[in-house]
């Protein structure tokens, strides 16, 4: 291990709850929880305000309405947050060339290989200055662990939260980890902890003192032989700047099960050609096709096809998921679908009849259906307002949809530099109200609110126009409810 502390973990404070925070001065210091809205949905991330009453990410949506029914319920802004995330990793990328993201709102750094730190002294002026950048650029906060060893500039930034830092001096870890909670080390979880305490080891000392050979017949060879290096503190692991992708995958969760069987054929297909998007943008290929099926009794089923060769061809990943359904029974219902593509190479072997199906495919699609152009042109289509997305009114400005349900949209008018605005509700298809894209959280220094098309409206009313900002407007999916 290193004799300075020049690894550094940051992980940014609630990092999707602090975004909306930021971008909404109503929000802010009070309960927010992002996440899927739906009967089955779950959170994303729950502001420090919402943890208070004992709500935190991976918890059931329905449970955190339980515990906090006062709190703002919204649905992720993804776009908006891999925009912020991405001016994050820039200023890791200044301090040094060995950045390792491990999410949108963490990574490590080995501030040593940039130069950037070489003992405790400089590596605590680069950790402070990175945090006061981020505050400038972003707005928002991040907490920063310093450490010899990555495990250890974890637990330090974890124990930094909210909007803090720790450095933990080389020599001193064993003392610093003996009282801790055995939970405190990675890849301790419940059960694993829960298995410990019957055993009577509760704090990271006691996990030394039992050694090695207990610790092995407790939890087999691989898990008790790394759980007694960690509690020893010692962890080589460098900081890897790339990590190589194994698969890509995308997957859906349904808020009824789904139980006929077209429609399931249909939701799979719709997966394939959107795995197929994200295989693209990465400029990759693959030749196992996995399919995913979460029944109604919660039982997973895992499918998988391999090819001839690496395919990125939208069609043959449609037949190939096809394929794998006909093995599935999906009689008692569906509640989750997801398709993947493993085995991943940076080529493509061409295959001229999955090529050929897949033109007469395209074609097929470009048809005009048995309903004439122009009773499909009338066919209503209703508008969506998810919660917590922006939104513009050609009077009232810029804002944000609060909540919609039974025909109406109710949306507050404020913007990241005005105060908290003002409530107005409207038909959910009134043509003066449409989507708009997320305003930047903090205004560039060359222009001040009401500069530029910039204002800092109050209230709402009269808020002036904004310029469309860099980032897109977000999330994946997402259905608007009325705000409780």
């Amino acid at each position: 291990m290193r004799t300075a502390p020049t690894i550094l973990h940051l992980d940014m404070d609630a990092f999707f709850a602090s975004v909306e925070q930021a971008s909404k001065p109503s929000l802010r210091g009070k309960a927010v929880v992002v996440g899927g809205l739906g009967p089955r949905g779950v959170v994303a991330t729950a502001s420090y305000e919402a943890r208070v009453f004992g709500v935190h990410s991976a918890m059931p949506m329905g449970q955190a309405r339980r515990l906090a029914p006062n709190a703002a319920y919204l649905v992720p802004r993804f776009e908006l947050y891999r925009s912020i995330s991405e001016q994050v990793m820039r200023l890791l990328r200044a301090l040094s060339p060995l950045v390792e993201p491990l999410s949108l709102d963490e990574a490590f750094v080995d501030l040593e290989a940039g130069g950037a730190a070489w003992d405790a002294a400089s590596a605590r002026l680069a950790g402070a200055k990175l945090r006061a950048d981020i505050r400038a650029v972003t707005g928002l906060t991040g907490s920063v662990g310093l450490a010899a060893s990555k495990m250890l500039a974890k637990i330090a930034s974890e124990e930094a939260k909210p909007d803090g830092l720790v450095l933990i001096d080389p020599g001193t870890e064993r003392a610093m980890l003996g009282p801790k909670s055995v939970r405190i080390l990675p890849g301790v979880g419940p059960a694993t902890g829960d298995h410990l305490r019957r055993a009577g080891i509760t704090t990271v000392g006691e996990l030394v003192e039992a050694g090695e050979d207990e610790l092995v017949r407790l939890l087999g060879k691989a898990h008790g032989h790394a759980l007694y290096t960690m509690a020893l503190a010692r962890d080589d692991r460098p900081v890897v700047a790339e990590r190589e992708t194994k698969s890509v995958s995308v997957e859906d969760t349904y808020d009824v099960d789904i139980h006929d069987r077209l429609r399931v054929g249909a939701e799979v297909g719709r997966l394939a050609d959107r795995c197929v998007r994200r295989l693209r943008k990465s400029g990759l290929s693959g030749r196992t096709i996995v399919l995913k099926v979460r029944r109604y009794d919660f039982s997973t089923l895992t499918r998988s096809e391999t090819l001839r060769g690496p395919t990125d061809d939208p069609a043959v990943v449609r037949e190939a998921a096809a394929r794998l359904l006909e093995s599935v029974d999906t009689t008692g219902g569906v509640r989750l679908l997801g398709v993947g593509v493993s085995g991943l190479a940076d080529y493509t072997q061409e295959d001229l009849f999955a090529q050929a199906a897949g033109e007469r495919a395209e074609e097929l699609a470009e048809e005009p259906g048995d309903e004439p152009a122009e009773e499909q042109r009338q066919t209503p289509v209703e508008r969506r307002w998810p919660s917590g997305h922006d939104v513009r009114h050609t009077e009232f400005g810029h804002g944000w949809v609060q909540g919609s349900g039974l025909g109406r949209v109710t949306v507050r008018f404020e913007t990241p530099y005005s105060g908290p605005g003002r409530v107005r509700t409207f038909p959910i298809g009134d043509p003066r109200l449409t989507s708009a894209e997320p305003l930047p959280l903090v205004v560039s220094t060359s222009r001040r609110p009401g500069e530029g098309g910039v204002t800092a409206a109050s209230g709402g009313e009269g808020a002036a126009d904004s310029p469309a900002p860099s980032a897109a407007e977000a999330a994946d999916r997402g259905i608007a409810e009325a705000t409780p």
